[in-house]
C-alpha cells in the first residue's frame, strides 16, 4: 500500500508540473473591428502568451543565422515598420538580394494567404522557413538551428512552456515566430483617428485623399483600398507599369503563367514615412518618385494591369499641387505608435 501511495503521489506531481500555455487573442484596433472581418488564426497554431513571447525572442536572436550575426530584425527593424532603409538587405556572407525587404504588419488579415512579393509562400509559418536556409540571407540550415536551440540554456524550457515539446524543430520555431508576427498590428495613424472622428485633416490631406479616391485624378484605391479598407492594400498581385520587359517575373515565376509575369503584391500604404525605399526592388527612394511614376512614368507591357487605364498616356498626369497633397495624405497613414511600441522592440 505504501508503494502504491508513493506511485500515486508521484504521478499526481508529474501531472501538476505539466505547463499549460495561456491562450490569448489579438488586440484589434477600433477601426479594424468596425470595418474588417476577424483575423486569420490557424487552428493548428493558436495564439498563446508563451508562444508569442518565444516568437519575439527568436525574432530578435541571431542564433537563427549561420554565424550567429543576423536575426530576423536585421532586415525587419521595428523602427522602420519592420523593414530596413536599404534597397536590398545584406546577408551573413555579405551578399545582397534582389528585392526590397517587405514591412511586417497586419499580416493576420492577409486573407489571400499568399506572402512575399511574389506570393510563393502560402502562410506566415511557411514564409518563416525561407530566410533561415536562404544562401543570401541567414544561410543556415534547420538541423543546425534546432541543435543550437536545443543546447541553449533557455530555449528548451521556453519551448516546453509554449508547446509542451522537449524536442525543438523547425516547425515549432516557425510557429512561434508566426505567433509574434501576427501581433504586429498597425492601426493608429492620423487618418485612422480622422475616421473615428477624433481629429481633423488639413486641407492638403483632404485634397490628397480626394486625389487618391477619384478615378479622374489619382485612381489609387483599386489596388490599395479606401477608407472602408483600413489595411490600405488589396493583398493581390499587379503589374503596375514599372517595366516594359522583366528581369524578375514575380508571381509569374511562381505560377508558371506568362499572364502573371511582372506582377507583385500590392504593399500596404501604411507607414510610408518609415519604409523607404519603395517598390519590390526598392528602386524609388522618395514618395515623390513613386507619385511621379504613377503620374507620368508608367511603362506599357503585355501584362500591365487593366487598372492602369492611362498607361498609354504615361500615367494620370497629376498637377504639382495634387502631387504634394497626395503625399500629405499618404503620410497621414503613418502610425508612430506602432514603430515605438515597446511590445515590438527587443
Amino acid at each position: 500500500m505504501l508503494l502504491l501511495l508513493l506511485i500515486s503521489c508521484s504521478s499526481k506531481g508529474e501531472e501538476e508540473s505539466v505547463y499549460t500555455p495561456v491562450q490569448t487573442s489579438l488586440e484589434i484596433p477600433e477601426l479594424f473591428q468596425q470595418k474588417l472581418i476577424a483575423p486569420v488564426i490557424p487552428t493548428n497554431n493558436p495564439l498563446t502568451e508563451e508562444g508569442i513571447a518565444l516568437g519575439k525572442k527568436l525574432f530578435f536572436d541571431p542564433i537563427l543565422s549561420k554565424d550567429n550575426t543576423q536575426s530576423c530584425a536585421s532586415c525587419h527593424n521595428p523602427k522602420r515598420a519592420f523593414t530596413d532603409d536599404t534597397q536590398f538587405s545584406e546577408g551573413v556572407d555579405g551578399k545582397f538580394g534582389t528585392r526590397n525587404s517587405m514591412p511586417l504588419f497586419n499580416l493576420a488579415w492577409n486573407f489571400d494567404e499568399r506572402f512575399m512579393w511574389d506570393g510563393k509562400e502560402l502562410s506566415i509559418e511557411r514564409q518563416v522557413f525561407s530566410p533561415v536556409r536562404n544562401p543570401i540571407e541567414m544561410h543556415s540550415n534547420w538541423e543546425n538551428v534546432a541543435e543550437k536551440l536545443q543546447e541553449h540554456a533557455e530555449y528548451p524550457t521556453l519551448f516546453q512552456q509554449a508547446f509542451g515539446a522537449s524536442k525543438i524543430d523547425s516547425t515549432l520555431v516557425t510557429k512561434a515566430i508566426a505567433q509574434f508576427e501576427r501581433t504586429l498590428i498597425s492601426g493608429n495613424s492620423k487618418f485612422d483617428q480622422f475616421l473615428l472622428g477624433k481629429v481633423e485633416l488639413t486641407p492638403e490631406e483632404q485634397n490628397g485623399f480626394n486625389v487618391f479616391m477619384e478615378e479622374t485624378r489619382g485612381d489609387c484605391f483599386h489596388c490599395h483600398g479606401s477608407d472602408n479598407n483600413p489595411l490600405w492594400t488589396d493583398n493581390k498581385f499587379h503589374n503596375n507599369g514599372l517595366d516594359e520587359t522583366f528581369t524578375d517575373l514575380g508571381l509569374g515565376a511562381v505560377t508558371g503563367d506568362p499572364n502573371d509575369n511582372g506582377k507583385f503584391k500590392s504593399p500596404s500604404l501604411r507607414n510610408l514615412k518609415f519604409t523607404a525605399p519603395y517598390m519590390h526592388d526598392g528602386r524609388f527612394t522618395t514618395l515623390e518618385e513613386v507619385i511621379n511614376h504613377y503620374s507620368e512614368g508608367l511603362k506599357l507591357s503585355s501584362t500591365i494591369d487593366p487598372l492602369m487605364k492611362k498607361a498609354n498616356q504615361g500615367g494620370v498626369q497629376l498637377s504639382n499641387k495634387d502631387k504634394a497633397d497626395l503625399k500629405a495624405f499618404l503620410l497621414s497613414l503613418s502610425d508612430t505608435n506602432f514603430v515605438n511600441n515597446p511590445d515590438f522592440q527587443q
